[in-house]
Formats: C-alpha cells, structure tokens, sequence
C-alpha cells in the first residue's frame, strides 16, 4: 500500500486497507511489466512478502490474477479484462474525439492521447500517431506524470479546485523537496491555460519530450479529461507546437466540452 493510502487508512475510519493493498497489487502490472514474482510486487508495494503471497494468492482464485506455473510469476486474469472493457466502453467520448484526435496527429505530425487522471499520475485511454518515423513509446494503457507532463497539467488546469487542493496536499506529502518547483510549474499551468488555451510541458517530463495539453469537462457525469499532442524534440519543438498544434488542438477540444451531455 502506498504511503498516501496508508494516510488515508489513518484519517478515514471507514477505508478498507485490505482492499486498497489488493488493488495496489494489481496496479503494479502495466506496458513492461506484464508478469511479476511476488517479491517484484511486495518491493512495488512496499509490503511484505507474506501479505502480498496471501494477496496473489486471493486474487488468482477471483480471477484477477493468473499464476504461471513454469516461472512461478503472475499476469493479470480475465476479471481485469473485464473491468477495463467496461470502464472503456463507459467512455463514449473516446469513439466522439477519434476523428479530430486523430487528424490533429496527421496535420501535427505528433503524437495525441486522451487521458484521464490516475492518482497522481494521468492514464491514457486513446492513442493516435503521425506519420513520423519518430513517435513516443505511450499507447492506450500508458501512465505518466501528473504534475510534470503537458497531459497533467492540462486535468489539473480544469478540474474542480477542491480536487486541484487535495492534488497539491498530496504531491506536497509524497515529495516534500520537489514540491516547490512541482507547484511553480502547475501554477504555471493554470495561467498557460486560462491565457493562452493550452498548457505545457518542454523537457519537464521527459528531457527530450515536448508537449502541449488541452483539458475539458465531458460532461455526463465523468470527470474532468485531458488531450495532449507531443512528439520527441528531434522531430519537433515547442515554437511548431505553440504555432501550428495549438490551433489545431484547441479547436478539437472545444468540440467535446460537454460532449456527453449534461
């Protein structure tokens, strides 16, 4: 269980840690890490091995987990598979922004991802490239920095500011030294988007990244969602993003504000 579901344990008197430290076994597996040991996992989770044996354990027999046998390692199951068709089929704005998503990517000649917030970091839900020989290592699946990537920033920018508090309460508990520089960037942010429609993120999640990032409020009772479009800085800069991306993926996003709907 991770240091901040362990404060959560300890402020809420009605948070399960047996759930959240089963669910944060399962969060370990992601792109590269499709199998892992149970001491891969106990190390990921900061727990024991005993606990997280009893944890693999539990959730192989709920299908969550499959155990292979011939290296004694665990991938995720079915019910997994199930769980995340139904979350993704729940998010119609993915089939809505597909075109334009994928036609700022071409005209861009870069990389565009729709993502949702993840924690402390941003999930990609869709994915789409240009045709540049070149492109960024992320997919559907993909999980990235909250508060340093473009994608992050652009959530963080547009989401409520009771939860935009509570994100900075968090990063600030979870690395009291990087906070400051951390809050000067989503500070940044904030304005970026507000003044100029976009945020940004040149070399500040990846040194050899560029990205811009545009939030905006579905509707339809999800949450606040994010569409970013990048590339890696040998093909790209922030000037040809700035002027040439940014139109573009502006006018693409404000056709799925309140897409679905109040």
């Amino acid at each position: 269980m991770s240091d901040l579901a362990a404060e959560e344990a300890g402020e809420d008197r009605h948070f399960v840690t047996a759930l959240a430290r089963g669910l944060s076994v399962l969060a370990c597996f992601g792109p590269g890490r499709t199998s892992l040991a149970n001491h891969d996992i106990a190390e990921a989770c900061g727990l024991p091995r005993s606990t997280v044996s009893r944890l693999t354990h539990t959730l192989t027999r709920l299908n969550y987990l499959q155990h292979l046998p011939e290296s004694g390692r665990y991938r995720l199951g079915t019910a997994t598979i199930a769980l995340s068709s139904a979350a993704l089929g729940g998010l119609d704005v993915r089939a809505i922004a597909r075109p334009a998503l994928r036609a700022v990517a071409e005209a861009a000649n870069a990389s565009v991802g729709l993502g949702v917030r993840d924690g402390l970091s941003m999930r990609y839900v869709d994915c789409h490239r240009g045709p540049a020989a070149i492109a960024l290592n992320l997919d559907t699946g993909s999980r990235i920095s909250l508060a340093r990537s473009a994608m992050g920033r652009a959530y963080v920018a547009v989401c409520p500011e009771r939860e935009r508090e509570r994100i900075y309460e968090d990063l600030k508990s979870l690395d009291p030294v990087a906070w400051p520089k951390l809050r000067a960037g989503l500070d940044r942010a904030v304005r970026e988007h507000r003044e100029i429609g976009c945020c940004t993120s040149f070399g500040e999640w990846q040194e050899t990244v560029c990205a811009i990032a545009v939030g905006f409020d579905p509707g339809g009772g999800l949450p606040a969602m994010s569409v970013n479009c990048g590339a890696p800085s040998v093909i790209t800069d922030g000037r040809f993003l700035m002027e040439v991306a940014r139109p573009l993926l502006i006018e693409a996003v404000r056709g799925l504000d309140g897409v679905m709907g109040a």
